[in-house]
Parts: structure tokens; C-alpha cells; sequence
């Protein structure tokens, strides 16, 4: 069935685009929810207006999200958790869970399914977790995940410590290898 997007449809289109969809995706979803009408003679007319009002949404949500991606970028968020010897958590952190630490942190609206792809963190150190706010903006969120009962800061040290030890190793490695001709 043909239609016209009158709102933006994640992998289907965006507001003003005729597509063809499933008839019941059409039928039970699209058109009930107002995201869409049926693609007939007078609606083609009117499907030059919608395009020209999408643009100018677009506009306006764009300009929203990318303050609000500026917000979030480079934010660090600590969770304390239950773990083992081996680093590994008895249970997880969860992509719910940084979305909640989030909006609490900052007081802005993200929504949860559009944080972290849906994967769960089940380890202890640091984890980049992006933030797919639209297609072109996806700021990184600074996940560290530490033990209960242990100070946030000790662990930045570890981590940092870590890091400096690797890139020394990785130094010593570059030094020992032979230059390629």
C-alpha cells in the first residue's frame, strides 16, 4: 500500500515521502497512530506542505538535539556494584540503567532504547556507551563501573594507571621491532 509519511518513521522514511508499506503495517499501525495517510489523488496535493513542514521540525528537533548532545557528551556516570574476584558482576549495568543516570544527572529526556544498542555491561573498569540521539548525533556517555564500597576516584586511578602501563608496553614494543623499508 502506498502512503505518505506524515511524521518521520524510523527505516521507512521521513514526514512528506510517498513509500510503499506492508497493508496491515499500513492499516494497523501508520495510519491509526497518525504517521501516515493513504496515498491518494488530493493527498499527493497536500504531501508538498508536509514535506515543507518537516523540514522546518526537523530544523527545530535537530537544533534541540544537538544542545542536548553536548550535554551528554563526555559525561562520566559511576555505578557501584556487586562483583567478583575476577572483575566479573553478579548481574549487570544495564543500557536502562545509564539512560536513568542520565536523565537524573542532566534533567534531559533520552530515550532508552536509543542508548547502548540494547547491550548490558557485566564488567568492571570503563565502558563508552553511545547515545544515538538522530543519525548524525551520537554522543559518548563515560560509563565507569566500580566495586560497592570502593571511592569512584580509586578507581579513575586504576584505570589511568592501567592505561599508562599499556601505552609504555606498547611503546617498548614499537622501540624493540625493526624498522620496515
Amino acid at each position: 500500500m502506498k502512503v505518505i509519511l506524515t511524521e518521520d518513521v524510523y527505516k521507512h522514511g521521513v514526514a512528506g515521502e510517498v513509500v510503499e508499506v506492508a497493508d496491515g503495517f499500513a492499516r494497523n499501525y501508520l495510519i491509526p497512530k497518525g504517521f501516515a495517510i493513504k496515498a491518494t489523488a488530493g493527498a499527493m496535493k497536500q504531501a508538498a506542505k508536509l514535506r515543507k513542514d518537516a523540514v522546518a521540525r526537523r530544523a527545530r528537533v535537530h537544533k534541540e538535539l544537538t544542545g542536548i548532545a553536548e550535554l551528554i557528551e563526555g559525561e562520566e556516570l559511576y555505578f557501584g556494584v556487586k562483583a567478583g574476584n575476577t572483575g566479573k558482576l553478579y548481574g549487570s549495568v544495564t543500557m536502562g540503567d545509564v539512560a536513568d543516570a542520565l536523565i537524573k544527572k542532566l534533567s534531559v529526556e533520552v530515550d532508552r532504547r536509543r542508548v547502548g544498542e540494547g547491550v548490558s555491561l557485566r564488567e568492571l573498569g570503563e565502558h563508552n556507551v553511545r547515545v544515538r540521539l538522530a543519525a548524525d548525533l551520537n554522543p559518548v556517555v563515560k560509563v565507569i563501573i566500580h566495586r560497592e564500597g570502593e571511592s569512584p576516584e580509586t578507581v579513575r586511578r586504576a584505570i589511568q594507571e592501567e592505561s599508562a602501563s599499556a601505552e609504555a608496553v606498547t611503546a617498548e614494543v614499537e622501540e624493540t621491532q625493526p624498522a620496515e623499508e
